[in-house]
């Protein structure tokens, strides 16, 4: 613990006191899911802006609302129109056994383009998650979003793809190409939403499944 100027004023202090172990807020661990988080903020602050300047409409962050207008939380069909999607995972499901598994908490942040390709729907997101291994991980990337049945509109498929990071260490080789321990990665899922509320499936390559809870903000 470095010496503190007052330490010399202070001659009840006792020992244990001066031994105390630094708090677990300071921890790298915390840090790191700190500045993700305020990251994560700043990026979904401004895909807003990009979106409208790349549509041609004007968009100001000074003065802009904090909460949308009534007509856009009136929607008809807010899954359909909302931007902004927030999910967390509840359960994960391993298809092999392995003891060093536990079990993974997830928490994503997706903004949704008035753009499309392929005739999917263009998508930023985030996701901040415990892996497998207990270890703080992050999944930067993009991501197309169909409504393949017109019979179930509410029901869509979305593919991602992007850069992973967390799997260090021993747990280094639990995923391909980690080699840096910062990997590529395709995430393909399939979702039903009720109103603005979302479930999904998301499939973990050949090791896992994810089921995720989430609901869409305009």
């Amino acid at each position: 613990m470095p010496d503190c100027p007052c330490r010399a004023s202070r001659p009840l202090l006792s020992a244990a006191a001066v031994s105390l172990p630094a708090r677990s807020a300071s921890s790298p661990l915390v840090l790191r899911a700190r500045r993700a988080c305020a990251l994560t903020a700043l990026v979904l602050a401004l895909l807003p802006a990009v979106d409208a300047q790349a549509q041609g409409t004007d968009f100001e962050l000074r003065g802009m609302p904090l909460i949308a207008p009534k007509e856009a939380w009136d929607a008809p069909e807010p899954w359909r129109t909302d931007r902004f999607y927030f999910q967390f995972a509840y359960y994960t499901w391993h298809f092999h056994y392995d003891p060093d598994h536990q079990q993974s908490y997830l928490f994503d942040m997706e903004y949704r383009f008035d753009k499309y390709w392929l005739e999917g729907q263009w998508i930023a997101g985030l996701s901040l998650f415990q892996n497998s291994f207990g270890q703080f991980s992050q999944y930067a990337y993009g991501a197309l979003q169909w409504r393949p049945w017109q019979e179930y509109p509410k029901a869509y498929v979305k593919v991602s793809a992007g850069l992973l990071h967390g799997y260090s260490g021993e747990y280094r080789d639990k995923i391909p190409f980690n080699h840096y321990e910062v990997a590529p990665a395709i995430i393909p899922s399939v979702g039903y939403c009720w109103s603005r509320y979302c479930g999904e499936f998301v499939l973990l390559g050949a090791n896992a499944a994810l089921f995720t809870i989430g609901m869409t903000v305009p």
